[in-house]
């Protein structure tokens, strides 16, 4: 008998990518948490005689045009992030998953009927998606997570599809069919679980750039709207005062930039934890 693989957890604390990435995503729900309970300061306070104050004791990243804790908004501000992340990424994992089992299943018209819908849904980002929403509805938080799910929806269609046409020329599904099992049966007790890695993958990239489009839709005044803070609105407003206090671009910008990092590196040390042939090599 063969030694059995290292488990996954002693592979992935040997894995640089997986654990940056975990300890930034880890800081990013810290801080959305933690602010639930404390912040510095008040983030909703405004107050003209400390506006543009620089950073000390008291206020630990300064103050900003209208005299608010930056730190403060910083923390509630990763709120917003994970909130449109989260419901965003799951709108188009449930719906893009189901569209890609049944595509995969059925084939013929039906498969032929749902690529074309997600290669006329890509035609379509979240930006674009959200314009068009806040042109009817107004701009909001809700449009913006609408938009950036439905943006979604097509690309865990096509993931979620090839990888199960993989997985229904493999020998146990083809003995499945030779039992008599149906498709929806062989769909539910073969396919998906053999392709969920690939989906908690996928879905840990798509969190990134979900993050990444709430705050582009927040900068451009359709995604979450004061007084509620939004890293996005805190770059859009430090714009005008890059020379004056660059600091007020930079806390956002940074914070922006470790979520999207830790999630990439995360699901990229996820890909190569969940393939069996780097499992061996580990």
């Amino acid at each position: 008998m063969t030694p059995s693989a290292p488990g996954f957890w002693a592979r992935a604390r040997r894995h640089p990518s997986f654990m940056i990435g975990a300890v930034l995503s880890l800081l990013l729900a810290v801080a959305a948490l933690v602010s639930f309970v404390w912040t510095p300061h008040n983030p909703y306070d405004i107050d003209m005689a400390l506006k543009l104050r620089p950073p000390d004791g008291s206020y630990w990243l300064g103050t900003d045009p209208f005299g608010r804790d930056v730190a403060s908004l910083l923390l509630v501000g990763a709120r917003a992030s994970i909130v449109v992340g989260v419901i965003a990424v799951s709108i188009g994992l449930v719906i893009g998953t189901a569209l890609g089992l049944l595509a995969s299943a059925k084939r013929g018209w039906v498969e032929e009927t749902i690529m074309r819908l997600s290669d006329f849904g890509f035609a379509f980002p979240a930006i674009l998606s959200a314009i068009m929403l806040t042109a009817v509805f107004g701009p909001g938080m809700v449009n913006a997570i609408i938009a950036i799910g439905i943006y979604n929806i097509p690309t865990f269609a096509r993931i979620t599809r090839a990888s199960a046409n993989a997985v229904w020329s493999r020998e146990f599904v083809l003995a499945a069919q030779a039992c008599g099992k149906g498709k929806f049966a062989i769909t539910i007790e073969h396919v998906l679980p053999n392709i969920v890695s690939v989906l908690i993958v996928q879905t840990t990239i798509r969190f990134a750039i979900a993050i990444l489009a709430e705050a582009a839709l927040s900068y451009l005044g359709l995604g979450t709207q004061p007084p509620q803070p939004s890293w996005g609105r805190m770059l859009s407003e430090a714009q005008t005062l890059l020379f004056q206090a660059p600091r007020l671009a930079v806390f956002p910008g940074i914070a922006i930039a470790m979520a999207v990092l830790g999630l990439n590196l995360l699901g990229d040390g996820l890909r190569d934890l969940f393939d069996p042939r780097l499992a061996r090599k580990r």
